[in-house]
């Protein structure tokens, strides 16, 4: 990087004053510094950029990282199920065939899947009162409004008195 002193500065600015003249300097360094932040503003927005493109290059990585992992963990428990789905189906056949031979039972009625299932009924119509109640002490101190009024009321309310002389 250039490196400027304040003695390199003022000799710039003294050839500057000499070539220019003191009528158009202020207008041209007023250029020169928008100039300077335009520039300083499109090195920033380029530097961001690529650090943005940085950051997705990593997450892309991280991303498919996890998605490999995910996915080796959905196979060991897709094969953990199959492999107690197995066990329990023949757990199952076994149990049904020694029972069958020592106590034939009538299992329908034991099902839960056959019982009536019970009517829906309304809850009680305060249920949100007495859920949200809070109390009323609580409500005064924290100016909690107990009925709603309109704009005109409030103002009404709170106008002071005036005085008929």
């Amino acid at each position: 990087m250039i490196d400027f002193g304040f003695d390199k500065i003022a000799l710039i600015g003294a050839v500057a004053l000499m070539v220019i003249g003191p009528e158009r300097l202020p207008k041209v360094a007023r250029t020169v510094g928008h100039l300077m932040g335009k520039a300083q503003r499109y090195v920033s927005d380029v530097k961001a950029e690529v650090s943005r493109s940085i950051e997705l290059e990593e997450l892309k990585k991280v991303k498919g990282d996890f998605e490999q992992a995910a996915r080796g963990v959905e196979q060991n428990v897709a094969s953990q199920i199959h492999q107690t789905s197995t066990d329990l189906s023949k757990n199952w056949e076994d149990r049904d065939e020694s029972s069958a031979d020592e106590h034939p039972h009538n299992y329908d009625q034991y099902d839960t899947l056959l019982l009536p299932v019970p009517d829906y009924r309304n809850p009680n119509k305060r249920w949100r009162l007495k859920r949200g109640a809070m109390p009323q002490w609580y409500k005064q101190r924290h100016g909690v409004r107990g009925k709603a009024q309109s704009g005109a009321a409030r103002v009404a309310r709170f106008r002071p008195p005036t005085s008929s002389s």
